[in-house]
């Protein structure tokens, strides 16, 4: 018999695996997002423009965190994207010191700004707070991105506005549709997770 106010063996065990389960399950998470990034799959796309779910998943992530932490997971994630989509070099004829746009600033702003809109409370926990806050994200997100291509100085003015918006609007139609798929399990989840956490305390 165990001794009051001590934890079980077993409860012992729950609490080493917790931290591991949950780390498996947001990596995991962030490996289906890239996944379901560079794959195209039937009925998912909007004029050749697929979600931005590396986007979604930054959402959902800032959420309930800070602007710190909510930016540091999108400069990692920004990072990633930036590897997966960078001109090959040997295909494009390009050479390595190349510069490139990247996905690391959109992602930090749309971090910061999911962050301090929760900390202002205009965010709520349904599906169409969720939609709601996606979508300028990714117009956002989207925008940033055309700017870089600006100041690049690569691309007439005219072509990148013209891509910048049909990107951004089916992007932005499309993920905020798709959100609620990648929020709501993982929001769940950590939910639970710091519950639990709370409870050992």
């Amino acid at each position: 018999m165990s001794l009051p106010g001590r934890r079980t063996t077993g409860w012992a065990s729950l609490d080493t695996i917790r931290p591991f389960a949950n780390l498996l399950v947001t990596v995991g998470s962030v490996i289906i997002c890239l996944m379901l990034s560079i794959t195209r799959l039937p009925g998912m796309e909007l004029l050749g423009i697929s979600p931005n779910w590396l986007l979604i998943w930054v959402v959902a992530w800032s959420v309930k965190r800070t602007a710190w932490q909510a930016a540091i997971a999108a400069i990692v994630l920004g990072l990633i994207q930036d590897g997966l989509t960078a001109p090959n070099p040997l295909i494009h004829n390009t050479i390595l010191t190349s510069v490139h746009p990247s996905h690391s600033l959109s992602l930090v702003l749309v971090g910061i700004f999911t962050a301090r809109l929760q900390k202002q409370r205009y965010l709520r926990e349904d599906f169409i707070s969720v939609a709601l806050i996606v979508f300028p994200a990714v117009l956002l997100a989207e925008t940033a991105i055309a700017l870089q291509f600006l100041f690049l100085g690569d691309r007439d003015v005219s072509v990148i506005w013209t891509e910048h918006q049909r990107i951004a609007l089916c992007s932005a139609i499309l993920s905020s549709l798709w959100a609620p798929v990648v929020y709501f399990p993982l929001n769940n989840w950590w939910q639970h997770i710091q519950h639990l956490n709370k409870s050992q305390t």
